[in-house]
Parts: structure tokens; C-alpha cells; sequence
């Protein structure tokens, strides 16, 4: 049996997919729908909504099949999500990448199974998939219909990932940054890792919505979030909590290292003033909080202490300011 390989942008992929918060939730009819539609039209004992998480493949909607999940080492869709193409086998007792697979040795007896990828913010989460027991073909006609049935899944899946997603900014909102957060956090619990989170305050947005337009205070947020993404590495979580507030939480990165890629943003940020020459200049303040253990068990607290610090330095500042 030949276990499948991890996509080459996995670490993004799994925060893209936790993210979604969907994972482990309750079946939904639009989900379900789009299952029903693939068994009746390939005439098919199973069809799957599956989800792969990082060591198991959980089913978001499952029609002919009793399992929530399986492993993601004895999976067909682990495979699949490697291409951007349907990947088909015809007889899985025949190919030598699946004939002593348990699926197939044993329930539910896989002989042949076609899974067309489904690709939120450009990596695969998973696959609508179809599996009989019987060896078949698959034509032209019927790899067009599974990929019409896939996109409408897609749709559904992006419905759901805007529940996440800053749609402004394109960065993860506060629901998204929690789900995700909350992840990072249990992993640096569990294995002592040091983690940070800095807590942001764009400064004076209110000024530049009132000089020069709701619009143009549009173009700052973006252009912000775009400066945090084009600073932090793509394994930290960024987020925008709303109006002018954001964050980045940084795992395996102490406070001291934290610092310094705030000193790196403010220089990024700063260049970028000067060669925009906007009538305005972005600057922020901020608070780092590293991650105690015995203080911090959820991401709420977390974020609670950035807040505190964040407007303790910028009372700091405006004190400084005023005399």
C-alpha cells in the first residue's frame, strides 16, 4: 500500500482548512444535496464530501457509507488533493498503490473510485468523491459532470470560509483568527513552544476617514494588512478584529523575537509612506504578550492582555505627545 504524500504547501493548507471552522460540524442539506445529486447520477453506492485533516480524512457529507472518517494514511482523497485533476482508479485490486489497502481488502470494498479536488484560497481541502464496489470506466462526459457537481461544493465551501475572512482585507477576521489561533495555542501548550501575540492599533484612522473619505480609509486598511502580510512568515496568523485593530499571532517566537519583526514591520511601513506620499502616513502602536502557561489558556486571554498593553503604550505615546 502506498501512502500519500503531503502537498508541498500543507502548514498553509491545514490553516486554511481549520479556519473554515467545519471541521466536526453537523451534516448541512447543502452539502448533503450535492452528495445525493453525484450517487443518482453515476449510479454509485457512495458519494463523499471529504475533508482531509492532517491525519485523517473526515466527511463533511456521506452518502452509502456509516464512518464520519478514516485515516488519511489508508485514503483515496489523500491522493487526490496532490492534483488539480480528478484522480481516478478503475480498479483499486488491480493498481499496486491500493490492492492490499484496507479499504479495499476489506469494507467497503473500494474497487472503483473517481475525486475531483476542491480548492478554497488555492490549496486543495479535500474532494467530492465516488466509490463502487465494481471496477468501471469513467468518460469524458461523466469527468465533466463530476467537475460541475465539484465547483458547486466549492461554492458552498467559500460560502463558508467568508465567515472567516475579512472581506476587506482578504485576512482572516476575529472568528477565523480564534479558530485557527486556538489550534496554535493547544500545539505550543502541549509541546512548550513559545508563542507571541501582537496586538495592533492602526493610528488616527478616524482622521483619515474624515479628510479624505470612507474610501481612501479603505485603501489604508488594505494597505496595512498587505504590509503585515509581506512582513510576517506565512505560518503566523493575521488577522483584522475589526474597524482598526488587528493581529498576528507568532508560534515558536519569543517576545525579544517578536520585537524585532515589529521593527522590521514599522521599517517596511515606513518606507512605504514615503513612496506613496498619501497626504498621510500609517502608523500604529502595539503590545506583545507572550504566551504564559499558567496565564494563558485560551486565545481570548491572549488577546485580552495584547489589548491591555496595545493601549497602554498608546496612552504612553499620547502623553509624550502632549507635553
Amino acid at each position: 500500500m502506498e501512502k500519500p504524500a503531503l502537498p508541498e504547501n500543507e502548514t498553509e493548507r491545514l490553516r486554511t482548512l481549520r479556519s473554515l471552522n467545519i471541521l466536526d460540524t453537523l451534516p448541512e442539506e447543502r452539502f448533503d444535496r450535492l452528495t445525493r445529486m453525484a450517487k443518482r447520477l453515476f449510479n454509485v453506492p457512495i458519494a463523499l464530501v471529504s475533508l482531509v485533516d492532517e491525519n485523517r480524512q473526515w466527511f463533511k457529507s456521506s452518502q452509502g457509507l456509516d464512518a464520519t472518517e478514516t485515516g488519511r494514511d489508508i485514503s483515496f482523497c489523500g491522493h487526490s488533493i496532490l492534483g488539480n485533476q480528478i484522480f481516478i482508479i478503475q480498479d483499486a485490486s488491480k493498481d499496486e498503490r491500493f490492492a492490499d489497502n484496507p479499504l479495499v481488502v476489506d469494507n467497503p470494498n473500494i474497487r472503483f473510485y473517481a475525486g475531483c479536488p476542491l480548492k478554497t484560497r488555492n490549496a486543495n481541502m479535500g474532494t467530492l468523491c465516488i466509490i463502487d464496489e465494481k471496477p468501471r470506466d469513467f468518460v469524458e462526459d461523466d469527468l465533466q459532470a463530476l467537475a460541475d457537481l465539484a465547483a458547486m461544493v466549492e461554492q458552498e465551501l467559500e460560502a463558508v470560509q467568508l465567515a472567516t475572512l475579512d472581506e476587506l482585507t482578504k485576512i482572516s477576521n476575529r472568528r477565523g483568527f480564534k479558530v485557527l489561533a486556538q489550534h496554535s495555542l493547544n500545539l505550543c501548550l502541549r509541546q512548550k513552544h513559545p508563542a507571541s501575540l501582537i496586538y495592533i492599533d492602526l493610528n488616527q484612522f478616524k482622521p483619515i476617514n474624515d479628510t479624505f473619505g470612507h474610501a481612501e480609509g479603505d485603501r489604508a486598511l488594505m494597505a496595512f494588512a498587505d504590509l503585515l502580510k509581506a512582513t510576517f512568515r506565512n505560518s503566523d496568523i493575521i488577522a483584522r478584529l475589526g474597524g482598526d485593530e488587528f493581529v498576528v499571532l507568532l508560534t515558536n517566537t519569543s517576545q525579544k523575537n517578536a520585537l524585532e519583526k515589529v521593527g522590521q514591520f514599522s521599517g517596511l511601513l515606513e518606507k512605504n509612506n514615503r513612496e506613496k506620499n498619501r497626504g498621510y502616513d500609517l502608523s500604529f502602536s502595539y503590545g506583545i504578550v507572550e504566551l504564559d502557561p499558567n496565564r494563558h489558556q485560551s486565545v481570548d486571554e491572549l488577546l485580552s492582555d495584547g489589548d491591555a498593553m496595545m493601549y497602554s503604550e498608546k496612552k504612553k505615546r499620547a502623553s509624550l505627545t502632549a507635553s
